[in-house]
């Protein structure tokens, strides 16, 4: 009977059990809801009617759509459907993109009667957060369906029978697709058949899941988008400018990418001044980087390098000839002309020998660096006859500055080891006669940049750290340390070698510097505050006036030696990089080429205007706010706080590795500011970064957010994100022990512990002989432990993503590493991500993509609660 009713009881529990697990299921399928969003409106390029090729009949007959199909008549990436542009056909016929609407949904074509036509309907596809559908495509004819460019299904197969004729004409294809924040174009080809008995229709329906329709997915003919990550990396970019002697040619340095491998092509092309004209481009196996103009003449010079070799070649625009100067010259360097171009100064290294044994005696702290046993020498070679001379030697590399006027002499530095004293590096600057190749010494200390001849050979430019001749150029309180970062131009008289510190009282820090041959004066490119600025020093009146050039950032500027004409680079917080002419004479400027017009001629981006807030002691701390491109004040956004914090500001440049305008376009509102201690604002501001390590930036940015909050009643206060990198990486991981007003932080190559960076980095002992004056492990643990957020990890309740190269010789992984074990074995949220092969800056193509995909998908994921795009680059399992 126990035994009767023990059975009884296991049946009923087995039962349950079978009835609970079905019923769970069907709760499950019915939790997953989808909704289906029909394209109603397609843009149509065509048809075009299209001839078999000849003797086509001895193929097989179901392979002629389906090579149709196959066939590239165009770079895919090169149809934009906009209605109305027009397109040329491979016969000469010029065809506009139109709308064309569906009828319940499908839409249906003309084909011709004889001939296989072919037709492309394009629509956009609007996605306001990550999201995973598919897309259907139903048609009796061949179809074949791309998403930005990207073969994503094919049916190549016609329907023909009865049975496939129903209301929905022919067979479905799908495709899935992992959708993110932006405008996606969905392309379709399709070939009709004639010799089939079929219609030709098309319907298409894009569905997804009901957690992804809030705010849902949007189809739109509008070719209008926002900024994505291949708008910033993709396309030709400027990278260098020159400018002929005479100033009528312009040559310009051109790279793009070639995704989707991580390789890129460079090349120049040669413009005339006057008109903008393309005149020559310099394209195909050469890989030019720059070239060299000869002062004398139509000539220029560039190198072509294959592996470890390098060939000078000299192009001559008057006869239209070339030749290679020298050839196949291992490890060549960069090369200079001779004021009256009859010889050409070039360097070669010569490589350290290699130690077999596999172990290593280091020299110095700088010997840690692979190439340190490296040793550069300066050579000089006639033109045209291609007859070399080697001019220097030693146990250190010589670095060339520049050549007298007359051609007689050059300037050269070189630099040696001094632990004595900070930079722990001494320089020393020569003349060096090219006839005798006697030297002479003309100074020897710290501190030194790097000098230039007068147009008269009386005088040097010289530029250097504030302390590079004492205290002539510091122009500090005596309480405070210069920022030696903070770069000074001075002039010294060879003959009296007495000094004048001309930028002492000028706060924008030098960047660059060009003394004009044609008039009494020096054009100076600066970090001012957040910009990059040109201004123009007269000698005579020893005063500096700033040139407007229509840019906020100025990047390279090259200026000709016999006519007041300049040309260079620039960009601003949210125009891309042109390349732009100006008259020094009557200050007039006009862009020269502009390489992105075509990429960026439909991207809408968002209002950038300046914040600026007060600090405790009173001086005002700028920032600047870039707003996503459909902002409305009314809403609630999610926030980017972005900063550097270290020694050089957040210029207002377009794009760079942490682009502003892309963050935007995901729907943040992006507030970057400029805490104290960067060059750019004057010494006395730059100073404070000195021994500072985030005592002052720490406040200034949690204070800073707070009052930007106050102001800004649009940005959600419990979704506000922090990011830097570098400098700004260890400002994340110290605010994160500081403040719980962020919700989420990101740090690329922070520090995390100041005294295992000091020692460990390649460059660490070096900044902190700057950041750091005089202060080490030993005499200043309030430095070098309290500001380390290492030592407090147990106040990090925030969740950090730390992202770091897997080679960073800088800031090593280390940083990354030791802060991501104590937050793990706190049982905190964080995660580390560590990208291969890659040093302190992400630089390979594919691996940038990604990057900069996992920082948005992290925000995404603990700023709007959107944490399926993170899941999907970072599966759990």
């Amino acid at each position: 009977m126990k035994n009767k009713i023990f059975q009884s009881f296991m049946i009923s529990l087995f039962l349950l059990f079978i009835t609970t697990s079905v019923g769970i299921g069907k709760t499950q399928e019915v939790q997953k809801k989808t909704t289906e969003l029909s394209i109603t409106s397609w843009l149509l390029l065509g048809p075009f009617p299209t001839p078999l090729p000849a003797l086509h009949k001895e193929n097989k007959k179901e392979s002629v759509v389906k090579d149709l199909l196959k066939f590239k008549e165009i770079d895919i990436s090169k149809l934009k459907p906009e209605a109305e542009t027009s397109f040329k056909w491979h016969d000469g016929h010029l065809a506009n993109w139109k709308e064309i609407k569906a009828e319940e949904n499908s839409i249906k074509l003309s084909g011709d009667d004889v001939n296989p036509t072919i037709a492309y309907l394009g629509v956009y596809v609007d996605i306001k957060r990550w999201t995973e559908a598919k897309v259907s495509l139903k048609s009796p004819q061949a179809i074949r369906i791309w998403l930005d460019g990207e073969v994503v299904a094919t049916k190549a197969k016609v329907d023909s029978t009865e049975k496939e004729k129903t209301s929905v004409k022919g067979r479905k294809v799908s495709a899935d697709l992992k959708l993110e924040t932006g405008k996606h174009l969905l392309l379709v080809k399709t070939v009709f058949d004639p010799s089939l008995n079929s219609e030709w229709t098309l319907k298409g329906v894009l569905s997804f899941e009901e957690k992804f329709a809030s705010p849902p997915p949007a189809f739109t003919l509008s070719a209008e988008k926002q900024m994505a990550i291949t708008h910033l990396l993709d396309g030709s970019k400027v990278v260098g400018i020159s400018v002929s002697p005479d100033g009528t040619l312009a040559a310009l340095s051109i790279r793009k990418t070639l995704p989707p491998s991580d390789d890129s092509e460079s090349w120049v092309e040669m413009y005339r001044v006057a008109d903008g004209r393309l005149i020559q481009t310099y394209r195909g196996g050469t890989s030019i980087s720059r070239v060299n103009w000869a002062p004398i003449g139509k000539k220029f010079s560039y190198i072509t390098r294959k592996k470890s070799e390098g060939t000078i070649w000299i192009v001559d625009l008057k006869t239209g000839t070339s030749f290679p100067l020298l050839e196949n010259i291992k490890n060549l360097g960069k090369h200079v002309w001779s004021p009256d171009a009859s010889f050409i100064l070039y360097s070669v290294t010569e490589k350290g020998r290699k130690d077999k044994s596999g172990v290593k005696r280091f020299k110095n702290l700088a010997d840690r660096q692979p190439q340190w046993r490296d040793k550069s020498y300066l050579y000089k070679v006639s033109v045209p006859e291609g007859v070399s001379q080697r001019l220097t030697a030693g146990e250190f590399s010589t670095f060339l500055n520049s050549i007298s006027p007359d051609g007689k002499k050059l300037l050269f530095t070189r630099s040696m080891v001094d632990y004595s004293e900070r930079p722990y590096s001494k320089t020393e600057l020569f003349s060096l006669n090219l006839e005798t190749l006697e030297t002479q010494l003309i100074w020897k200390g710290k501190w030194f940049g790097r000098a230039q001849w007068s147009p008269q050979g009386k005088k040097l430019l010289i530029l250097g750290c504030p302390s590079a001749f004492g205290d002539k150029g510091v122009n500090v309180p005596k309480d405070l340390i210069p920022n030696e970062y903070d770069y000074q131009a001075y002039l010294f008289d060879l003959k009296t070698k007495k000094v004048e510190p001309i930028t002492k009282n000028f706060d924008p820090s030098i960047n660059q510097a060009l003394w004009s041959k044609t008039e009494n004066c020096i054009y100076f490119t600066t970090t001012d505050r957040s910009y990059r600025h040109l201004y123009r020093y007269d000698l005579d009146k020893k005063k500096f006036s700033l040139i407007e050039c229509g840019v906020e950032v100025i990047g390279r500027l090259d200026i000709a030696d016999k006519n007041p004409i300049a040309v260079y680079t620039g960009s601003s917080a949210s125009s891309p990089p042109k390349a732009f002419v100006i008259n020094l004479k009557n200050k007039k400027f006009r862009i020269l080429q502009d390489p992105g017009k075509k990429d960026f001629g439909k991207v809408r981006f968002g209002n950038v205007e300046q914040w600026t807030f007060k600090n405790k002691r009173g001086t005002e701390i700028k920032g600047r706010v870039y707003y996503p491109p459909d902002f409305d004040s009314t809403k609630k956004y999610p926030c980017f706080v972005y900063y550097y914090g270290g020694t050089t500001p957040v210029t207002r440049d377009f794009g760079g590795r942490y682009p502003k305008n892309l963050y935007a376009a995901q729907g943040y509102v992006v507030y970057v500011l400029q805490p104290s201690g960067a060059i750019g604002f004057g010494q006395k501001f730059s100073a404070l970064h000195v021994n500072d390590w985030g005592i002052i930036v720490a406040d200034e940015i949690i204070n800073g957010v707070k009052k930007f909050l106050e102001a800004h009643p649009f940005v959600d206060p419990q979704r506000v994100g922090c990011i830097g990198a570098s400098y700004g990486g260890f400002m994340t991981m110290l605010l994160l022990t500081r403040t719980d007003i962020f919700a989420a932080g990101v740090a690329h190559a922070g520090i995390s512990s100041i005294s295992s960076y000091w020692g460990e980095g390649y460059w660490g002992y070096g900044y902190n002989a700057i950041a750091a004056a005089n202060s080490f492990p030993w005499n200043r643990k309030d430095i070098y432990v309290n500001q380390s957020a290492l030592f407090h990890a147990d106040k990090i309740t925030t969740p950090l993503l730390l992202l770091h190269g897997s080679v960073d010789t800088n800031v090593p992984p280390g940083e990354s590493t030791q802060l991501y074990t104590a937050l793990k074995i706190l049982g905190r949220e964080v995660e580390y991500i560590q990208i291969f092969d890659q040093n302190h800056h992400i630089m390979t193509y594919n691996k940038r993509i990604l990057w900069t995909k996992t920082i948005m998908a992290w925000y995404d994921r603990w700023l709007k609660g959107q944490a399926e795009w993170w899941n999907d680059l970072y599966p759990a399992k």
